[in-house]
This record gives C-alpha cells, structure tokens and sequence, in this order.
C-alpha cells in the first residue's frame, strides 16, 4: 500500500512531464533543455541583476529568436521586433508582469495594457511632457545641472584624492530635477551634498524589482503581514514612506495653486507635469474623485503616475551620464574627448539647450552612450492574446515575449563592432540603426521621459566637459566596478564612479 501511494504521485509526474513534451507548443524553437521545464534558471539571473547577459549569450548560441522559460520567448530578429513594438500591435504589456513594478491596486500609463487607457492617459501628459513644454522648465533644469557641477567642483578641490564621485552626484541631480517636475519643489539633495530618507526609500524600492518579478506579491504581502526577511521588509515599509511623502507633496502643491488661481495678485505657479491636471479638477469643481469627461484625474492616480515618473526618471538618466563620463575620461577614448572639448567650446558662456541640439560630436556621444548603457537594457514583455508568427517560428497566443534593448544595440550585422564605443557611428545612421535603436522602448509605448532625459543628457555633458575639460577616471577606479547590473533599470555594479578634474 505504501508502495502504490508513492508511486503513483510519481507516475503522475511522468505522464504530466510527458504530455508536456509531446504536445508542447514552443518546441520548434531553439534554446537550453532546461528552459523547456522550468524558469527558474531565469528567475535566478533576474535576482543578481544578469538577466540582459544571460539572454544575450543564448541568443550568440542559439540564433535571433531564443526560449528562455516553459512559456517565454526573447527575440531580437529586427522584423520580429518592429512587428512587437509597431503601433496597433497585437502584443500588448502583460498587466501581471508590470503591475508587480508599480502600485498592483492601480492602472496607470506604464503598467497598463488597455490600448484606450493608455492613449487617453498618455493625451494627458503629451503636452507637458513634450519638447516645446519641456522649454519652459530648462531654466529649472539647468540650475540644477549648474549646482551639480559646482558641487563635484568644490568636492574635487577638498577631497584628498582630488577626484569626485560623479555617480552619486548625477543621482542627487535627477532626483532633484524629477521631484521639482513632479511636485514643484525639489529634495534638496544637491544642497545637502548625502542621501535623504527619500532617496534611501527610492533605492530600497528600486533595489527590490527583480523580487518583485521573480516572486510576484511578495512586497506587497510584506506591507500586510511580517516577512522574515530584512530586505524585504525595508522595500515595504519604504514604498509606504514614499506614499505619504508623495501624498504630502501633492497636497502642498494644489493648496498653492488654489491659491494662485483664487487670488490674481498672487505669484504665477512653477509649472510641473502634473499642473494641467490639477488645473482641470479646480475648473470641473471637483477634488479629483473621478476620471470625468474633461480630463481630470483621481488624486490617487495622479499620486501612482508621479511615483512611477520619479523612480523612472532619476536613476535611468543618472546611469547613462555616469557611463558617458566613465567612457570619454579612460586615456583609450582621450581623442573622443578632444572633439567634443573642441565642439563645446564654440558655445557663448550662457548657452542654452537649443544651442545643444544641434551639435553633432555631443548627439552622436550621447547616442553612442545610450546604445552601449541603455536605462532600461533587459526584458520588454509583451503577451499577444491570438497566435501569430515571429522569425518563421509560430507562436502561441498567451506566450510571453521579450525583446531587449542589450542584444539589440549590439547586433553585428547593424553595427558593426558593437563592443567598440565610436560616436561617429552616428554621422549617417542606416535605417537598420534607428529601427533597432530603443534605449527609450519601442512604438506607442516609447517612455513618456525621452524629451526630458535628452535635455538632461544635453545640458549635464555639456556643462560637466566644459568644467572639467580634462577628465580623467581615478587611479582608485576598477573596470569591473563599472560592469552592468539590471534588475529592471540599469546600474554600475560597484555604485560608484571617482573622476579626476
């Protein structure tokens, strides 16, 4: 009897495992034997931050279109790609995969999957977000790139090593510039010259996302029921602070404009992406309970969106501007260096972003930077609820497919030399390189930040070179410090990078 009841559970494995294999819709395409079994290979690669390397090496293995796990696949065929990310496609963000990134109680223009949802959602901040609007806050910006160099200056001169931590401060700096945006004041953390409480949470929060992909729930769970696990536990607590804070912000600033609008006498309101939507609940009469005809907002979704805008907005940009430093200060790169030297010297003394944009050695530098560090360079699911075909391989409708922006931008057949960092593959781009080209995404859901991260980027290598024309990277500085992480977002494994004025 002991007998029967052990081998039977045993027997219903093999039939369940055979059946598996006999009928299994994705066995034609290519990839390890074990992720024909089980993801847990790939969940162990999300939770040390190699998932993006990990993947690359089996597409060099296996060829364009690679499974990773019993149901995903992860394609990197420039067709396939422009077919996933094409607007009016039928793949669409898996809501349970994104959610677990954001507020898992509440829809917002990131996480969503509803094609209208978004399209009305993203109408909202179009115009706050884009270029021309953007203009108006540049003066706000570039103060604060400003006081980042003067700070990495004055540390420069006091620290017994001479060099600065550009890491650190480009992170002071984007979160500074990303709070004003959203709450119409700043974190003050360029004045303070150290990490606050805030951005403590923002990395505990950050620092959690494979967690939170690999093992859905969890930190939600920890903020209802104790969870021995330290970590864990911090990421709750500090996405609750950050709420609050959040919260608190949103309050002080509609209280403002209240009274701003009430009084015509009163100082004219700094504009912030959220302005227009505040504005839209006091013309309706209402505190935003609803998402009315008009446009406005629920005050708890326009809390979920600027949380999201935060935490995207300010270490992503930071991250690429520590690499674009990192890269041009090394003696190999010191010509590279030499030309962008020369071109922004050409500037008046009180240049602006318009006198930026058309600068080629600067846009091709920063291209450059943003094809080899990339904000975001791992997976980019999409589900397509109807079978259809990628890269000849037929796909079954509810299978999850990834793209990656890491194996995309180092495709040898677009570029050639794809390890090599040289700006000037920019001069004249193939058609083949704007296409396969996504270090803010792809299509209809292209991040709503691109024009912002731009004029960071513009403004911050402009301002830092013509400081610190001969930049040079710390003795102290490792390579392997510099070596890429993502656990979503992208990040220098070592958090840190010494440079020398």
């Amino acid at each position: 009897m002991a007998f029967l009841l052990l081998s039977l559970p045993i027997a219903l494995c093999v039939v369940f495992l055979f059946s598996r294999w006999r009928n299994d819709p994705l066995a034609s395409i290519p990839g390890p034997e074990i992720a024909k079994w089980t993801g847990l290979v790939l969940k162990y690669h999300w939770l040390v931050g190699n998932r993006m390397k990990y993947v690359h090496a089996l597409h060099e293995r296996y060829g364009p279109i690679v499974r990773v796990s019993p149901d995903e696949v992860d394609v990197c065929d420039l067709a396939a790609v422009k077919e996933i990310h094409r607007i009016g496609t039928p793949f669409l963000k898996p809501y349970a995969f994104y959610r677990t990134l954001t507020s898992p109680d509440m829809e917002n223009l990131f996480n969503t999957s509803d094609v209208k949802f978004h399209s009305a959602r993203r109408r909202l901040f179009s115009s706050s977000a884009s270029d021309a609007e953007l203009h108006k806050s540049e003066a706000l910006i570039d103060a604060r790139v400003k006081l980042a160099i003067e700070k990495m200056r004055a540390e420069m001169k006091t620290a017994l090593s001479g060099a600065v931590d550009v890491f650190q401060w480009w992170i002071f700096m984007t979160t500074d510039i990303i709070g004003e945006l959203c709450f119409g004041d700043s974190f003050r953390m360029l004045e303070y010259g150290r990490n606050n409480q805030y951005s403590h949470d923002l990395t505990a929060v950050a620092a959690t996302e494979a967690v939170k992909v690999a093992f859905p729930g969890l930190i939600s769970l920890a903020g209802s029921i104790p969870i021995p696990i330290p970590y864990v536990q911090e990421a709750a607590q500090a996405g609750a602070r950050l709420g609050k804070y959040a919260v608190e912000s949103i309050e002080r600033y509609k209280a403002l404009l209240s009274k701003s609008l009430s009084s015509p006498t009163a100082e004219p309101m700094k504009q912030t992406l959220f302005t227009r939507l505040f504005q839209l609940q006091s013309n309706n009469g209402k505190p935003g309970v609803e998402e009315g005809e008009e446009g406005s907002l629920p005050d708890k979704a326009i809390l979920d969106e600027a949380i999201t805008f935060i935490v995207a907005g300010s270490d992503t940009t930071a991250n690429t501007l520590t690499y674009l430093v990192w890269t041009l200060s090394q003696p190999a790169n010191a010509h590279l260096l030499s030309n962008l030297v020369t071109e922004l010297s050409s500037l008046p003394e009180d240049f602006t972003d318009s006198d930026l944009k058309p600068l080629p050695h600067l846009t091709n530098t920063i291209n450059e930077t943003l094809r080899l560090y990339s904000g975001v360079p791992s997976a980019l699911p999409r589900v397509s609820n109807t079978p259809t075909t990628l890269a000849t391989h037929p796909i079954p409708a509810g299978t999850i497919v990834t793209t990656q922006a890491y194996t995309l931008h180092r495709e040898r057949s677009i570029y050639p030399n794809p390890l090599e960092f040289q700006p000037g593959r920019w001069d004249n781009p193939t058609r083949a390189m704007k296409d396969a080209f996504m270090p803010f995404g792809g299509g209809a859901r292209t991040c709503l930040g691109v024009h912002l991260a731009r004029m960071e980027l513009r403004l911050a290598t402009a301002r830092f070179f013509r400081a610190f024309p001969g930049a040079k990277v710390h003795g102290d500085m490792r390579a392997e410090e510099m070596e890429q992480v993502a656990w979503f977002l992208l990040a220098p494994v070592g958090k840190r990078c010494l440079i020398r004025g």
